[in-house]
């Protein structure tokens, strides 16, 4: 697993990251882990899979819709370009 080396982190920094880890009973390690999981992959972020299924129940799309569709798709392989 990464490990991540944080250097030049002033003092007041460092206490209140043992502080907010003790308010949350979490080591400091733990804590700063948390706070970076958090920055770097919110709850909120677009889901490309959940973005396409609420677009499609928006639009009133249903499985016999995708069903329907599917024998008309070409299920050959495409031909690799050629720069040639």
């Amino acid at each position: 697993m990464p490990a991540v080396t944080i250097r030049n982190l002033s003092e007041a920094t460092h206490r209140a990251l043992k502080v907010r880890a003790a308010q949350h009973g979490r080591s400091t390690e733990a804590e700063m882990r948390e706070i970076l999981e958090t920055a770097v992959r919110p709850d909120a972020r677009l889901r490309l899979g959940t973005a396409l299924a609420e677009r499609s129940r928006r639009l009133g799309l249903t499985n016999e819709d995708i069903d329907a569709l599917s024998p008309a798709r070409d299920r050959m392989p495409a031909e690799p370009m050629s720069f040639e």
